[in-house]
């Protein structure tokens, strides 16, 4: 494993073994629950505020999944709509991309940790899947 792979396999693992904004609230503003039927995993994910002042988000699944649950909920407090719209496709477009587009560091912060998701059609829905509750969350406004 390279120096990039392992600084990338770390970040994965803090944010499993340490999970930010992890634990549903009350108070919610929205909520969506997403389910990968292939493998299992769930995420609920909440949504506060018309600017997301908070997110919290709940689930199970693998390691893909719950560090990208974390990573998200991190990053969305303090965006509009539009701004958390914007994330979620660049993310997008990176998952789908099979590799070839990069995850924007600047624009995701951590998530630029499961880059190498991106090969794997199986690992882009485990990925994918809380950015899609967060999607469908901002969808229900």
């Amino acid at each position: 494993m390279n120096e990039v792979e392992s600084l990338y396999q770390d970040i994965i693992v803090d944010h499993v073994k340490h999970p930010r904004r992890q634990g549903l609230r009350d108070g919610a503003t929205v909520e969506s629950h997403q389910l990968n039927p292939t493998c299992g995993d769930e995420i609920t994910l909440q949504l506060v505020g018309d600017r997301i002042v908070d997110a919290a988000w709940t689930g199970r699944g693998c390691m893909v999944s719950q560090s990208s649950a974390s990573i998200l909920a991190e990053q969305l407090p303090g965006l509009t709509a539009a701004e958390a719209g914007e994330r979620i496709e660049s993310f997008r477009a990176s998952m789908r991309s099979r590799g070839e587009i990069p995850v924007d560091e600047d624009l995701l912060g951590d998530a630029v940790a499961l880059e190498g998701a991106a090969k794997f059609v199986a690992r882009v829905k485990c990925a994918m899947l809380a950015w899609v509750a967060a999607e469908d969350a901002l969808a229900k406004r």
